[in-house]
C-alpha cells in the first residue's frame, strides 16, 4: 500500500529548506532515512521512493538541496561560493532542525559526495548509508555534460536554459523522462535566474579529487553497513567503480541495477526500492 508524501518547507538561519517526507501509519520502527538528489535534480526524484519507504514502517526525507529545486537559491557570495564546505553546514544545520539524531543515508549524483562527507565526520548519527552512482572513487571524472555548465559565458547560458534540464538527466539516464516529470524539473529554472547561477557555482566549486581523497580514505574504517546500488548503464560512471570501491570497503554490498542508468530513481525507482527495503530494514549486526 501507497502512503501519500507531503512537501514540507523549514527556515534554518537565513535558508528555507523545501522536502518532501513520506511518514508511516504508525510509529516508525526504524531510524528515519535521509536521501539526496545529485545535480542538476531535485528531491523529486525520489517521488516514488519515498510512499514505499513510508509503507514500510520508515519515515522518509528527500530535500532540494540549497540551490535547486524549490529550496533558497542565495547568491553565489551569499553562500560560500556553494562549494562542498557551504553545503556540509548547510546540511547538518537542516539536520538537527529536523532533530534527527540518527538516521539513514540515501546519496546519489554529484552531489552524493557530501552527503558522503557529512557521513564520515559525523558517523555516530548515521544508521547505515546507501549510494547509488555517485563519485567515490579517483577514477571518477566529471562528464562533460556536467563540466561544461561551470565552463565561462557557455556555462552561463547552458545554466539559464530550461531544457538542460531535459538534455542532462535523459543524457545521463537510460529513458525518456516523462513530459509531467520534466515540467516539475524546468519550474524553478522558468521562475528565477538564481538557480541557474547556483548550478554554474556549484558545478565550478565541486572539488571532487579533494572530496574523492576524503571519501576514499574515510571509508577505509567505516563500521555500519553499506549498499552500493549502481546503475549498469550509466555512461558517465562505469559499474567497474562501484566494484573497485567494495574492494577497499569489505562489508560493502554491491546490488547491480540492469537497464538503469546514472539516475537509478527516476530510471527505474522499483529497482531502487527493492535494493533498500531489505537493506534498511535489516536488524544491524
Amino acid at each position: 500500500m501507497g502512503m501519500k508524501v507531503t512537501e514540507q518547507q523549514i527556515e534554518v538561519g537565513m535558508l528555507q529548506w523545501f522536502y518532501r517526507e513520506g511518514l508511516p501509519a504508525q510509529e516508525p520502527e526504524r531510524p528515519p532515512v535521509v536521501l539526496l538528489h545529485g545535480i542538476p535534480s531535485q528531491s523529486y526524484s525520489w517521488r516514488d521512493v519515498l510512499p514505499v519507504l513510508a509503507a514500510q514502517g520508515m519515515r522518509a526525507i528527500a530535500p532540494d538541496w540549497i540551490g535547486s529545486g524549490f529550496s533558497s537559491k542565495p547568491e553565489p557570495r551569499e553562500f560560500g561560493g556553494y562549494t562542498p564546505e557551504a553545503y556540509l553546514k548547510a546540511f547538518a544545520d537542516f539536520v538537527d532542525a529536523l532533530a534527527l539524531e540518527r538516521f539513514s543515508l540515501v546519496v546519489q549524483g554529484f552531489l552524493g559526495s557530501v552527503g558522503l562527507q557529512y557521513a564520515l565526520r559525523h558517523r555516530d548519527r548515521i544508521d547505515r548509508i546507501a549510494i547509488f552512482n555517485a563519485p567515490i572513487t579517483t577514477a571518477v571524472r566529471l562528464p562533460w555534460q556536467l563540466k561544461q555548465l561551470g565552463l565561462p559565458f557557455v556555462g552561463d547560458m547552458l545554466t539559464q536554459d530550461p531544457l538542460m534540464i531535459d538534455r542532462t538527466l535523459e543524457g545521463g539516464g537510460f529513458y525518456r523522462v516523462p513530459d509531467e516529470a520534466l515540467d516539475v524539473y524546468r519550474r524553478p529554472y522558468l521562475k528565477t535566474s538564481a538557480v541557474g547561477r547556483a548550478l554554474l557555482a556549484t558545478v565550478r566549486n565541486l572539488q571532487l579529487p579533494t572530496a574523492i581523497a576524503e571519501i576514499e580514505t574515510g571509508f577505509q574504517t567505516w563500521k555500519q553497513p553499506i549498499l552500493i546500488g549502481w546503475g549498469v548503464e550509466d555512461p558517465w560512471l562505469p559499474v567497474s567503480i562501484a566494484e573497485q570501491f567494495a574492494i577497499a570497503v569489505p562489508q560493502a554490498e554491491v546490488v547491480k541495477l540492469e537497464q538503469v542508468g546514472h539516475y537509478p530513481q527516476e530510471d527505474w525507482h522499483e529497482k531502487v526500492s527493492q535494493a533498500l527495503i531489505p537493506f534498511l530494514r535489516r536488524q544491524s549486526v
